[in-house]
Formats: C-alpha cells, sequence, structure tokens
C-alpha cells in the first residue's frame, strides 16, 4: 500500500531499522535514532543496488517519487541511476571549482601581491559587489558575453560610466588567466568592445591655482579642527606625495630628520607604481614631521587613529577641506597639480618633477634603480617649493629659482 505523507511524519523508530515500502523500490527507511531516509532498491546488469533521494522531512514523500520515476526513467534507458548520480555531483563539484567566482579568487591571490592594500580592497570590492551576484556561480567556461554585459550594464545604470569601463576591463583579466589556466577557450569581453557607453571628457580632481593658494593656506592656519589633520594636509602638500603614501606612513621610513639632508625613504609596497620611492624633506616638513611625532606618540604610525587600518581615514582630510569651504574646488590629490603646475611654470626641470611626483617612464626596471635620480637637485625644488607655500601663505615674495629650464 503506497505511503501517505501522515504515515512518513508519523512513523516512530524502533530497535532496529525498518522499511516502508511505498511502491516501485522506493521506501522510508526509519533509523532506530529517529532519522528518516528515502531509498530505492533496483537491480542492474543483474545486480541488487541501492539509490539515496535524501532524508525525510527535507525531501516530501511527493520529490521522492519524482526521483524514484527519474530513476525507472534512466534503467528504461540502459542507464545506471546511481552511477548518473555519481557522474552529476562530480560535474556539479568540477563547475564549482571553476565557477567564476572560484577563478576570480585564484586570480586575485596570484595578483594582489603586487598591489597595495588599498588598490587590491578597491579591486576586490567591486568584484564583489558587482560581478559575482549576476555570474559568480556560473563555470566560467559557460559564461555567454551578454551574461557579462548584464552585469556591467548595471554599474552602468548607476551613473557609473568609467567604474563599468574598469570592471568590465578587470573581468577581461580574469577571463584570461582562466584561458590561460585551461578552465576557458575564450574571453567573451572580447565581444563587448564598443558596447559601453562612452564616458564623458576626463573630470580631473580639482587643483589650487597659484591665486589661491594664499587664501587656502590662511584658511588652514584657522580650521579649528584636529591639528593631527592639518599637519597631515600641510605634509601632503610639502611633499607632493599620494594621499595614501601619507596615511600609512611609518616613523622607521624617515632618516636623518635631525641632519643636514634628511629623506622620506617609500618603500616599493606602499607606492602605485610598486617602485621605492625617496622624498627629500625641506626644514618645513622636518618641522611639521616633528610636531606629529607629539601627536603620535609611541605608534609606528605618522598619521595614527582609532580605524580599522590604525591610521586616519581616507575621507578625513577631504572631509576637512570641505569644511573649510573647498568642496568641488580643491581634493587633496590635487595639491600634486598644484605642485606641478607652479614647478614647470617656475622652469623647474619636467625630469625632476616627475620624479618627485613618481610618475614611472613605463620601464620599471629602469624605476626600480632610479628611485634616487636627481635627488640633490629634487631636494633643492622641494626647499623652493616648501618656501613658495610658506610665502603665499605670509603674503611674502617668491625668490625665483636659479635653477635651469627643462
Amino acid at each position: 500500500m503506497p505511503l501517505t505523507d501522515t504515515a512518513c511524519k508519523n512513523a516512530k523508530p524502533s530497535d532496529k531499522p525498518r522499511k516502508m515500502a511505498d511502491g516501485g523500490g522506493l521506501f522510508l527507511l526509519v533509523a532506530p535514532t529517529g532519522g528518516k531516509l528515502w531509498r530505492q532498491a533496483y537491480r542492474f546488469d543483474g545486480k541488487q543496488k541501492l539509490l539515496s533521494h535524501g532524508a525525510y522531512p527535507a525531501v516530501t514523500l511527493q520529490a521522492a517519487r519524482a526521483a524514484r520515476d527519474a530513476a525507472k526513467a534512466l534503467l528504461a534507458k540502459g542507464i545506471d541511476p546511481g552511477e548518473e548520480k555519481k557522474t552529476e555531483k562530480q560535474k556539479a563539484k568540477t563547475e564549482a571549482a571553476n565557477s567564476f567566482q572560484a577563478i576570480a579568487e585564484e586570480w586575485f591571490a596570484a595578483r594582489k601581491a603586487g598591489w597595495t592594500p588599498a588598490y587590491s580592497e578597491r579591486i576586490w570590492r567591486r568584484i564583489e559587489a558587482d560581478l559575482f551576484p549576476a555570474i559568480g556561480s556560473t563555470p566560467i567556461n559557460a559564461i555567454e558575453p551578454p551574461e557579462v554585459l548584464r552585469a556591467i550594464r548595471a554599474v552602468e545604470s548607476r551613473d557609473a560610466v568609467v567604474l563599468a569601463g574598469r570592471l568590465l576591463q578587470v573581468a577581461g583579466q580574469i577571463f584570461r588567466y582562466a584561458v590561460a589556466s585551461g578552465r576557458a577557450v575564450r574571453d567573451p569581453t572580447q565581444d563587448l568592445k564598443g558596447a559601453l557607453k562612452a564616458p564623458g571628457a576626463q573630470k580631473h580632481r580639482s587643483a589650487l591655482k597659484a591665486a589661491e593658494l594664499p587664501e587656502f593656506l590662511k584658511a588652514l592656519s584657522n580650521y579649528q579642527g584636529d591639528r593631527q589633520t592639518v599637519l597631515a594636509l600641510r605634509l601632503v602638500m610639502h611633499t607632493a606625495v599620494r594621499t595614501a603614501e601619507a596615511r600609512f606612513a611609518i616613523w622607521s621610513e624617515f632618516e636623518g630628520l635631525d641632519g643636514a639632508e634628511p629623506l622620506w625613504r617609500i618603500p616599493a609596497e606602499r607606492m602605485k607604481m610598486r617602485s621605492g620611492h625617496l622624498v627629500p624633506l625641506s626644514p618645513q616638513v622636518v618641522a611639521i614631521l616633528k610636531e606629529l611625532k607629539k601627536i603620535a606618540g609611541d605608534s609606528d604610525y605618522v598619521l595614527p587613529s582609532a580605524t580599522k587600518e590604525k591610521v586616519v581615514s581616507q575621507n578625513t582630510m577631504i572631509f576637512a577641506l570641505y569644511r573649510l569651504g573647498y568642496h568641488s574646488r580643491a581634493t587633496v590629490h590635487g595639491f600634486r597639480g598644484t605642485f606641478s603646475t607652479v614647478l614647470n611654470e617656475s622652469g623647474f626641470n619636467r625630469d625632476w618633477i616627475e620624479r618627485q611626483l613618481a610618475h614611472t617612464d613605463g620601464d620599471s626596471v629602469r624605476s626600480a634603480y632610479n628611485a634616487a635620480e636627481w635627488l640633490a637637485d629634487r631636494r633643492a625644488m622641494l626647499c623652493w617649493w616648501s618656501d613658495y607655500v610658506d610665502a603665499a601663505e605670509h603674503g611674502r615674495k617668491v625668490i625665483p629659482f636659479p635653477g635651469r629650464r627643462a
């Protein structure tokens, strides 16, 4: 007599396992512990075999019967349902191991050692938020261009056209990694060239003009916020380093602060282009650092803070600019633009400026060996720049640099 759901639900365990038959080889096995398991007995090639269909009530009576009927359909075709199930399970396991997410994780692990922590975190956050929900669980070799395009267009719909383009590039790198490692035969992003919206004219980060420096520096000197933030802004302005390079600076990177040639030696792993960078320090920067040291106390960091990263957040300095009234008028990164413009217009050698901004020439080997390039000239240039900033703040006339033009 076929089973009912009530009978399955009310079945009680006994001292020994007992079978409750439903027909067609399907039965509910009630274990002494109380567990209820669906099993199906069948014969294949003259051998008696047993097939598992899961546990009750997670697998209902109706679902168990559907699984039984599917197994009988395979038997009618001369296929062993037990072996077919093993094959499907192995296939699912292989597909999971070769899913877009699994390959992306492998690709990221191989690449992140060559990136700064901030950059690698940003890349991974984009992948997790915008690619995994759409194609993460799909076997990478089964992903077609339209599926990738839908994921990228979802980013475009947030009015993030530039980010969408960058995300497509990242996806392409992951697909090409899969091709190179034998898990995919092609990169579907190659079919999407021209499918995305064209970004508008590039918006450069707002930089102060030379004529705006006196007003800004006066406002900065009167800033009522945290003193460490003021000093952090001054440190970036005087050295022309990137914000992250200042945020994660540690005291052991600084040499000779009480000597004639103080120097900031930023290691390659903290630089955007992964090449070590030397920053000669002007007397003004040394004074800034000594004041920061009093604030930092025993911390290894120059700009410590009670954040997850243990240093001031990315927004600390930019929010200070907002409070100073420079929202959309200036950015911290824009100080580098001001530095470059003033020094180029003042006749400094362009190579000195580019080297000080840590702009590489595309030759990573050459860059690695030339961190000290024009160090004496750059020291004179940075001292002149600090004097220029001081003069702008206090209304003094700047003495022209006696050096040669580029």
